[in-house]
């Protein structure tokens, strides 16, 4: 998340919990599509992570873009953590261990988030080379180890990073050595909503295979080929996976209030300061029963911060969050909203998408999220292949871009971005699986290759 909300607005009714989230509703001809994308930031001598202080450092970066830029910084303690476009709604933030995020602002076409990207890399370069910093495009860091990694001045991820170990096994390699690249997504109804989350759900493991890309972990290969993906089944099984009980009749607006309301959550921001309420219900918050804050009831930020700290495969907040793939080499990455823009933003292919996976159980969804971290492509439901599965998404993601029709100055449409998806499809084989392929033979046994071929 790129900066914590700002609405003391206080919350007296569970109605405007829910009216919160349903405002996100709007017509068809008003979507848009949010990309943000994470990479890792390493020093071009030694492949080291960058700290935020010293030669080179974060905050150079950061300062280096603010100046190129004219954003507004977003401060913390005296520290620059991020940069806010005031006029696009874009932003620029430091993820825990110094991964550099870019949040997209909210735009019509893929078209145009590709052209945020691009321009966005070429900046980040301009600042970067003198400072002798590289930028990586992979899911999990594939050499450094936790203990390599540092810690950005961030009030909330100290708390996170005290929290993390009491609730799973990789909370910390979570925060500290992965990168993800999401794509958000509108929805015009309370009804269209569902069904899209829903479809995304149970679809969210073929997002994983394509884009599956951690396979080293401290130099090795760790036997997955999406070990980001694999780290999230035990972070914090109170805030993440398939939400079975979305696929229930009586899902909604209030169900998702009522599933988030017992979420643990982490703070609560008070001007400057982040207070640990750490495995405090916001249920017991919002009857003013928090033992850090007695008597005190939440605001609209305290509701929006929170939603932020759940972490599904998919996410509603006041559009729906697609989280299930990793982060990748910039050709790669407007393949994401290109493929879901495709599925969920055409009726025909929102329909066909629907049709292929409503047959599916809840144990079915389950198992299928479990294999394909370390599956792929081999990963079953039912009687199919994940393969098979994802090659017809691709075909229909296809057919909805073509029959939205946004062309670029060159018309050509929005299908020209699957482009590095058909390739994967075509020679059948997980991104992954093509890093291991070339640790083996090229590569001669080092991942420290990936900072070339992989480098932004």
């Amino acid at each position: 998340m790129a900066r914590d909300q700002v609405d003391m607005t206080p919350i007296e009714t569970r109605k405007e919990l829910v009216a919160w989230l349903e405002a996100g509703s709007k017509p068809k001809s008003q979507f848009r599509i949010g990309t943000e994308h994470e990479k890792f930031v390493f020093t071009v001598e030694g492949h080291r992570p960058v700290p935020y202080q010293g030669r080179p450092s974060i905050q150079a970066l950061l300062e280096g873009m603010q100046y190129l830029l004219g954003w507004e910084p977003i401060v913390e303690d005296g520290n620059v953590i991020g940069l806010f476009d005031v006029t696009g709604g874009g932003a620029i933030s430091l993820e825990p261990g110094g991964q550099f995020e870019l949040s997209g602002a909210p735009v019509d076409n893929v078209h145009q988030t590709a052209g945020e990207l691009f321009a966005h890399l070429a900046q980040v370069r301009e600042v970067a080379a003198p400072l002798g910093i590289g930028f990586l495009g992979l899911g999990m860091t594939p050499r450094w180890s936790r203990a390599d990694v540092p810690v950005m001045p961030k009030g909330r991820y100290r708390i996170m990073t005290a929290y993390m170990p009491k609730v799973g096994k990789y909370g910390l390699d979570m925060m500290y050595r992965t990168c993800t690249v999401q794509t958000n997504h509108d929805f015009s109804s309370e009804a269209d909503m569902v069904r899209k989350m829903r479809i995304a759900l149970a679809l969210q493991p073929v997002a994983t295979a394509l884009f599956a890309n951690s396979p080293f972990t401290e130099g090795k290969p760790n036997g997955l080929l999406s070990f980001r993906s694999e780290i999230w089944r035990d972070t914090d099984n109170a805030r993440s996976g398939m939400l079975p009980w979305a696929f229930e009749s009586g899902m909604g607006f209030e169900r998702w209030v009522d599933y988030a309301l017992d979420v643990p959550m982490y703070f609560v921001k008070r001007d400057e300061e982040y207070i640990d309420v750490a495995g405090s219900s916001f249920r017991d918050f919002f009857e003013g029963k928090n033992p850090h804050l007695p008597g005190e009831r939440p605001t609209l930020s305290d509701w929006a911060n929170h939603l932020s700290t759940i972490f599904p495969e998919v996410r509603l907040k006041r559009y729906l969050e697609m989280r299930g793939a990793d982060g990748g080499p910039w050709g790669r990455l407007p393949a994401l909203p290109a493929f879901w823009v495709g599925l969920l933003y055409d009726d025909v292919s929102l329909d066909a998408a629907w049709d292929l996976v409503k047959h599916w159980t809840a144990q079915e969804r389950q198992a299928l999220r479990d294999d394909v971290p370390r599956f792929g492509f081999k990963a079953r439901i039912k009687d199919r292949y994940l393969f098979e599965i994802a090659k017809e998404c691709l075909v229909l993601a296809r057919s909805g871009l073509r029959r939205r029709a946004r062309v670029d100055h060159d018309g050509h449409d929005e299908t020209r971005h699957l482009e590095p998806l058909d390739r994967i499809i075509d020679c059948g084989r997980t991104p992954a699986e093509e890093l291991l392929d070339k640790y083996k033979g090229p590569w001669r046994g080092s991942v420290e290759p990936a900072y070339g071929e992989y480098a932004f």
